[in-house]
């Protein structure tokens, strides 16, 4: 049997986009073209492999068996015949999918897109959900290009850099009628405080930080996102500990104040994985060093 290596293209556009509509953007074809091809595929496959959903164009169990077996081969077929070729990042056009965790996507995602925007402006990012754990970024089978925060016992098939470290501050209100220029640690156990539980085991890195120590808090309010934590602060006489690049940027808003912890609490990792397959890709491998620059700016 002769198989068109188009028709895996458009299988592997379809997983990443779960839409025909994006999917036929992406290749620059149109909608019927790329269902005349899909239907080619479930012919030859004999699977319906996406079945339209409320949200998009779900794979079948089958669809995802194959995703990373076709996704490998096509990267070993392309690194064979771009591999050696330069990569011209002011010309390229393309979509890559990310997954930053919460911390990333507001310390640096923007700094990111400015520098993609003088580099290469015609690379556009997806930026798909952290979620509870490798799994659910998409990382693992590859259908993902980049996943950014903080890793335990990652898979032997994904990559790992390490970006940056931070360390941790305080923030209260800038009024607060009992917080001067410091916080003992008599006052950060009496005192409330708001917590940020992001998803998967990026939440136990504080915890831990704490008990090293020996430092207690009485946790009054629990939020999922740094966004959420400002405005809860301005209103209340609570307290938070957030990284320390997350205060930088709040240091401009004068309904708050922010100190150094009552003790050296560390620092904790950031770090960027990628499946093995993406290794010596030219455009990923421009990707993560252009990354790994924004983050050493920081």
């Amino acid at each position: 049997m002769r198989y068109d290596l188009n028709l895996l293209r458009v299988f592997l556009a379809l997983m990443q986009e779960r839409s025909v509509t994006r999917a036929a953007d992406r290749l620059g074809i149109t909608q019927p073209a790329l269902s005349n091809s899909l239907n080619r595929l479930r012919d030859i496959l004999h699977d319906p492999l996406f079945i339209r959903e409320r949200y998009g164009m779900q794979p079948t169990p089958k669809a995802e068996q194959l995703a990373p077996v076709i996704m490998e081969a096509i990267a070993q077929l392309d690194g064979l015949v771009f591999g050696q070729q330069a990569f011209d990042p002011m010309h390229s056009e393309m979509l890559v999918t990310i997954a930053p965790n919460s911390y990333v996507e507001y310390v640096l995602i923007p700094a990111v897109v400015a520098r993609l925007q003088a580099l290469a402006p015609g690379i556009k990012l997806r930026i798909t959900p952290y979620g509870n754990d490798l799994a659910e970024t998409g990382v693992i089978s590859g259908t993902t290009a980049l996943v950014m925060g903080r890793f335990v016992d990652p898979p032997d098939n994904l990559v790992v850099q390490h970006l940056m470290d931070d360390s941790l501050a305080c923030v209260v209100r800038s009024d607060h009628p009992d917080i001067g220029d410091t916080i003992t640690k008599a006052q950060y156990e009496t005192m409330k405080h708001v917590n940020v539980m992001p998803p998967g085991k990026m939440r136990a890195g504080l915890f831990q930080a704490l008990d090293r120590h020996g430092l207690k808090r009485e946790v009054a309010v629990s939020v999922t996102h740094f966004l959420s934590v400002p405005e809860v602060i301005a209103t209340t006489d609570y307290c938070t500990t957030l990284p320390s690049q997350i205060c930088r940027r709040l240091q401009g808003d004068k309904r708050l104040k922010i100190l150094p912890t009552p003790v050296d609490l560390g620092t904790f990792p950031i770090d960027m994985a990628w499946h093995v397959r993406y290794r010596h890709d030219p455009a990923h491998r421009w990707l993560r060093t252009m990354i790994e620059e924004v983050a050493r700016s920081l």
